[in-house]
């Protein structure tokens, strides 16, 4: 009896071995990442983080160990031999150090998009021919990390019980052969003295130990015992924060792949009892106001600078971070001055795949980047093919090669002409070649600029194109020729930011000689956002804070700043109807010029939680209820003002608002109702 505790206690050690692995992999996160968890851990908010982090442990440790527990509990005495049991060893601690390796590769990669990471990731950076290069100098940077992964796996192999039972000769025997913790087997040295008691001693006992443990097993899995309990799920982490962002330090990695297996992104809520109600309140059905018969049809050029948050733009921050704050973009904050611009701008999503569609289709990122999903085959428009309609060419550049980041197949999807990649650089002779490829991603942003401008002036007018940057992407590299130009920062990006602050000042001075310049609207505005240094941006809504620059240079656009709620999704809607489109179309966000500022919003999505803008306030909902409000200039979300019966009657409008947006933009996805 006493063997058979010990090989059940051998079966429980090794799991709790796992979960000191999941233990030491959330510290490794929670301190790769201190500076936007610390607000989370105040109150007592260590304990329910790590207390809930422990929960959702327990499903992915069942799954992913499942074949381990069932090789190792299997009642059949032919395996019971030294072989099968070293294989069960190296199963468990290659399993569970793999595990243990992408939760610290996901702690790196957390900063550039504030959540856990799930399986879209091998769909983002699909045929990226670069990822080994920057997987290995991120080796190089975060040595430690390689060090403790190797110690876990050392831990896991010297720590790892042997669970087989050991009989009295069997024990003798490993005494004397010096072999610690061998299991007797269940046959003698003599084939054929084996007792038919002994095989059903072993059959029963085996058999009852097997369903203890699938039992348990399944309830770990489902996340807990009673009958009425769903499966667990991503969105349970929610229960043990205050803050959406310190969902990803619940969740593990593991979990959060496991479960975005065949996981449908979108699902109509019902929150109306169908969708014409729904479109009562919000309809993203558009058709163009305030025309102006006869007006001058501007050609329309986006700029979208990678990572380029408002955060770096001393123009946007002296009434943030103070009037002595510079910045890293001198000639950005000169540009300015003759710009429209916005005091609250967001992106609508936290990867460089939400930014497209946002800004050129007006379609948020609401749990899952659309192009990673099914639905992404769904028919939509944008900019592109409706300006089309009226006699527009389009041309989209990147500066990566044509497959990358998937950025070419929607363009095509969404009626570009044209596509120009670092394929056509490299081939047209009036320019450097390859020569100027950073090595990692893609021509650096100086020399595709230029050549940017150069193509523009080959273009029949009226025009319409977007120019995706690629230099202040990690590893944030500059050319060599300016490695002692500009300073580093504080942050690794900085130094790529002063680089593309003047590749663009470089852009303009040649733009503003072509013919073209003075009759064209200039959009500059960021992907998303990046690395942080300040409190106010670390917050669940300062990670979405993305510049929103609009440059006319003949001034019929009037520069200044706008108190008004911008995001990427407005773009499309604002210069459609100020270039004269009548059709309708669809559209998720507003014209800017003819919404009255305090019916300006913004919308993204966060960790299971909607954050809705507007009219100086900021709610977030979970889905079912309005968790949270804050001022929207409360940056750093300190005050949570949801229990201020004040705020009452602007709590239950803004929620029903957003209800509205979420249905329609389900059903429509659902149901491929993306295009009038």
């Amino acid at each position: 009896m006493k063997s058979y505790a010990r090989y059940i206690g051998a079966v429980i050690v090794n799991i709790m071995l796992v979960y000191v692995s999941y233990f030491v992999a959330r510290l490794a996160y929670l301190f790769e990442n201190w500076s936007y968890f610390q607000a989370g851990l105040a109150d007592g908010g260590v304990w329910r983080i790590f207390l809930g982090g422990m929960y959702l442990d327990t499903p992915a440790i069942c799954y992913t160990n499942a074949l381990w527990l069932l090789m190792v509990l299997l009642p059949l005495h032919v395996k019971e031999s030294d072989a099968y049991y070293r294989v069960c060893r190296w199963l468990f601690v290659v399993v569970n150090s793999l595990m243990f390796v992408v939760q610290l590769c996901d702690a790196v990669y957390f900063r550039f998009t504030l959540r856990r990471t799930t399986l879209t990731v091998f769909h983002e950076f699909d045929g990226e021919g670069n990822l080994m290069q920057i997987f290995g100098i991120e080796m190089l940077r975060h040595w430690y990390f390689v060090i403790l992964a190797v110690a876990m796996a050392v831990m896991l192999w010297r720590c790892y019980l042997e669970p087989r039972v050991r009989s009295q000769e069997s024990g003798a025997k490993s005494q004397e052969s010096g072999v610690r913790s061998q299991e007797p087997r269940v046959k003698s040295q003599e084939p054929g003295v084996r007792t038919q008691e002994t095989l059903l001693a072993y059959y029963v006992s085996r058999v009852c130990i097997l369903l203890f443990f699938v039992y348990f097993t399944v309830v770990g899995m489902r996340g807990g015992f009673t009958r009425d309990i769903r499966p667990v799920n991503v969105n349970r982490a929610g229960q043990f924060i205050t803050r959406p962002t310190d969902v990803a330090l619940v969740l593990n990695t593991p979990f959060t792949m496991l479960k975005s297996i065949g996981e449908q992104a979108f699902a109509d809520p019902h929150y109306f009892s169908d969708e014409q109600q729904a479109e009562t309140v919000f309809s993203p059905l558009k058709v163009a106001e305030n025309q102006v018969a006869g007006r001058e049809r501007k050609n329309v050029v986006f700029v979208i600078i990678e990572s380029f948050g408002r955060e770096y733009i001393g123009g946007f921050n002296r009434d943030i971070l103070g009037d002595d704050y510079q910045g890293y973009t001198p000639f950005v904050d000169s540009l300015m001055e003759h710009s429209l611009t916005y005091r609250y701008s967001f992106c609508n999503g936290r990867k460089s795949i939400d930014a497209m569609p946002a800004i050129l289709s007006s379609l948020p990122m609401f749990v899952e980047p659309y192009v990673l999903t099914p639905h992404a085959t769904n028919h939509i428009r944008g900019i592109a093919g409706y300006l089309g309609d009226m006699g527009y060419y389009s041309a989209f550049f990147h500066g990566a090669w044509q497959g990358s980041m998937g950025f070419q197949a929607f363009a095509r999807s969404t009626e570009w002409n044209d596509y120009f990649s670092q394929e056509d650089y490299e081939a047209d002779a009036r320019f450097g070649g390859h020569a100027d490829y950073d090595g990692w991603w893609a021509i650096f942003d100086e020399p595709f600029m230029q050549y940017f401008a150069t193509k523009m002036s080959e273009f029949r007018e009226p025009f319409v194109t977007g120019l995706f940057t690629a230099t202040s992407h990690h590893p944030f590299r500059v050319p060599e020729q300016y490695a002692d130009s500009f300073a580093d920062g504080t942050l690794p990006i900085h130094k790529t930011i002063r680089y593309v602050d003047h590749a663009l000042r470089r852009f303009f001075a040649t733009a503003r000689r072509q013919p073209w310049f003075d009759n064209t609207i200039f959009i500059i505005t960021s992907d998303h956002t990046n690395m942080s240094d300040h409190e106010q941006y670390m917050s669940d809504i300062g990670g979405f804070c993305s510049p929103i620059i609009i440059y006319d240079p003949s001034g019929t656009i009037s520069p200044g700043r706008s108190d008004a709620i911008a995001q990427h999704i407005d773009l499309m809607p604002t210069l459609l109807n100020y270039l004269g489109y009548d059709k309708p179309y669809i559209s998720f966000g507003c014209d800017l010029f003819s919404t009255a500022v305090e019916q300006t919003y913004a919308v993204n999505y966060l960790n299971g939680i909607y954050q809705y803008a507007k009219n100086g306030l900021l709610i977030q909902f979970d889905g079912q209820r309005t968790t949270a409000l804050f001022r929207l200039s409360d940056y750093a979300m300190e005050h949570n003002l949801i229990s201020d019966e004040t705020y009452a009657a602007d709590v239950t409008s803004m929620e029903n608002e957003l209800k509205a947006i979420i249905q329609t933009y389900m059903y429509r996805m659902v149901n491929n109702k993306l295009a009038p």
